[in-house]
């Protein structure tokens, strides 16, 4: 207790110096907590996929359509328990800024794919009457006030035209970590339409989402479907749902890279300053060190006053820069919009945080503590401040 007080002591001697180095680390814990859970956001989609679900798209490229009917020769291989066509449909809400995922989908099937987005029976009674009517993710609702009822005028970009759809639906996530801004609609509305419009681009599918009834052969079903199209017009490339999502996180990697570069030289900056601190702590205190020396206080005693010292200024930092990380995570997630479909801090990312605020702690501390309980009392006593 008597060791605490003296480090507390020693810690708030210069309020200033511990004021401005305490808000230094504060900032940069905080910096790293949202850099971190930006890198998290980035892969949110393939941390969530389910293992039993594949992704079947064109081999050659994702914007090139499958026929329709492979749909009903993937349903027919054993092992497949349903399939669904998706079709992303890229059309402008009001102004470009306004981006949120838009897809064509198979509603039956496609949403019993993916139970963790809940919707009331009575809501998707009303959206699957409605060839018109589209669901909603809970964000996307928040995020342009969307209700039931709305009329959601899209202005196409790979399908031309001014569309419009009527929010039948808005679907909750079962966790926190699920997508909340999507906008779903019918395949067989967006098919009709274009058939209409541009018959050769009708009875075309994006990709086809597979389910499978058993885990341990999704590599074998994804073979299968492949090799069923292998040699055709259109050729298949079937992965895993995780898969899929890397494919496109993949395209952006090196910013991915990037961010996770700079939130551990924002540490490393920190870390500098922290060292700095230290060595001016030790260096004035050499006197004290000394005479603490000559009472018969060992050279561990005098380590542990600086790393102690050190610690605490670290921890200080850490604590209110984790403290801060949720509500200004909050902020960004909102002001960010559908951009970052999940924006939370993670577990992880906290405890990253308080590792690194460990390191800082200790890695600054090493200097002033060693040249501390090196300092010679004869020398010490000389010694000015």
């Amino acid at each position: 207790m008597y060791l605490l007080k003296l480090i507390l002591r020693n810690a708030l001697r210069h309020k200033l110096r511990t004021l401005l180095t305490v808000l230094g680390l504060l900032v940069a814990i905080l910096s790293f907590g949202l850099l971190q859970t930006v890198v998290d956001a980035w892969y949110t989609g393939a941390n969530s996929a389910a293992p039993d679900r594949l992704v079947t798209r064109s081999a050659v490229s994702l914007v090139v359509p499958l026929p329709v009917h492979y749909r009903d020769k993937i349903r027919a291989l054993d092992g497949v328990r349903s399939v669904a066509s998706a079709n992303w449909f890229a059309g402008v809400y009001q102004e470009p800024k306004n981006f949120f995922p838009q897809f064509a989908i198979d509603p039956g099937p496609y949403l019993a794919m993916y139970p963790e987005y809940r919707i009331h029976p009575d809501q998707l009674r009303d959206f699957m009457r409605d060839r018109k009517g589209a669901v909603v993710g809970r964000k996307l609702a928040d995020t342009y006030g969307f209700k039931l009822g709305d009329v959601v005028p899209l202005k196409g970009t790979i399908f031309a035209g001014n569309w419009e759809f009527v929010v039948r639906a808005i679907y909750e996530g079962a966790t926190p970590k699920t997508d909340t801004s999507q906008f779903f609609f019918h395949w067989e509305y967006l098919n009709e339409t274009v058939r209409s419009r541009a018959p050769q681009r009708a009875n075309q599918v994006g990709v086809f989402v597979v389910q499978v009834s058993d885990v341990s052969r999704a590599a074998e079903i994804s073979a299968t479907i492949d090799a069923q199209f292998r040699n055709s017009p259109a050729e298949t490339l079937t992965e895993t749902e995780k898969a899929f999502q890397i494919g496109f996180i993949k395209q952006t990697e090196a910013i991915v890279i990037a961010i996770r570069i700079v939130s551990f030289v924002v540490i490393f900056i920190i870390l500098a300053v922290m060292a700095n601190t230290m060595a001016m702590t030790a260096r004035e205190r050499i006197a004290e060190h000394a005479t603490l020396k000559a009472l018969g206080f060992g050279p561990g005693f005098l380590g542990g006053l600086i790393y102690g010292e050190s610690l605490a200024i670290a921890f200080a930092g850490a604590g209110f820069g984790v403290l801060l990380t949720f509500p200004v995570a909050d902020w960004f997630g909102a002001k960010m919009g559908t951009l970052f479909p999940v924006f939370e801090v993670s577990t992880e990312t906290v405890w990253l945080q308080l590792v690194c605020a460990l390191v800082v702690g200790v890695a600054a501390a090493v200097v002033p503590a060693w040249r501390a309980a090196q300092v010679r009392i004869v020398e010490g006593l000389r010694a000015v401040g």
